[in-house]
């Protein structure tokens, strides 16, 4: 009996593993070019909305960001719109400096699927948040 508990506990532990959270890299600021800006995108592991990955969209790179991960846009410095959309959408416009910003994606309650919003966040923050967070292979 207790074999048959036991593969149980393990088999609905690697079903809550499997596509629940970024499995990469932990977090690592990107070289950047003294002329470009750094705009880190990143989601802190939740459980609701796990299965959600919205596609991104940070100056002309897209990335979709899963629980527990986070994607290094680099852009040219100016005006850059960060966005994400699935039935509502949610943009962050900058004027990108040559610097790190932070971004916090976050899934709502929606009607048919969540709903994405992007959060700028001071960097204080965000260093704690982002730590927890691992690479987002594409």
């Amino acid at each position: 009996m207790n074999r048959r508990l036991l593969a149980i506990a393990i088999f609905a532990a690697a079903l809550l593993a499997i596509g629940c959270a970024v499995q990469g890299l932990p977090f690592e600021k990107a070289p950047v070019a003294p002329d470009r800006a750094v705009i880190y995108v990143y989601r802190p592991y939740n459980y609701a909305g796990s299965l959600l990955r919205p596609s991104v969209t940070c100056g002309e790179d897209t990335a979709r960001i899963g629980p527990g991960g986070y994607h290094a846009f680099i852009v040219s410095t100016g005006h850059v719109l960060c966005s994400v959309q699935t039935e509502t959408a949610d943009v962050v416009e900058l004027n990108a400096e040559p610097h790190a910003y932070y971004i916090k994606e976050e899934i709502g309650w929606g009607v048919l699927t969540g709903h994405p919003h992007l959060n700028p966040i001071d960097s204080d923050e965000a260093q704690s948040e982002i730590q927890s967070c691992c690479v987002q292979e594409q």
